[in-house]
């Protein structure tokens, strides 16, 4: 069980669930229409307040984004419950932390490679 508190560990956590959660977001669009269909949602920003709550450092293997049926969304009269309004706003959401982390690991990068005067 890797433990760390490396802050470019955790981005990349992060970038990891922001995909997984790019990929449920286009899928439930997918099945706007399907009947019975019910939205898929990510939970990741729980799983790492829980770690970090939990020590000074994080274990990395409790960092995977998770995949989960939520029951409170409101279910149309086909048993669907995607409402694209809904997924439009959540992958906003999405893309804005993910080029958060994104911008954030390059600039960590940048760091790096100032300290080992690389240019």
């Amino acid at each position: 069980m890797p433990r760390t508190n490396s802050v470019t560990d955790l981005l990349e956590a992060g970038i990891k669930a922001e995909n997984l959660r790019q990929k449920t977001i286009a899928n439930n669009i997918a099945n706007l229409e399907t009947p019975e269909y019910r939205r898929i949602d990510v939970k990741f920003e729980e799983i790492l307040a829980k770690s970090m709550d939990s020590s000074g450092s994080v274990d990395l293997t409790d960092l995977e984004p998770v995949t989960y049926k939520p029951k409170q969304t409101q279910v149309k009269s086909n048993g669907n419950d995607v409402h694209l309004e809904l997924e439009i706003g959540q992958m906003i959401r999405n893309s804005l932390r993910y080029k958060a982390y994104i911008r954030l690991l390059s600039k960590k990068y940048q760091q790096i490679e100032l300290a080992m005067d690389v240019k």
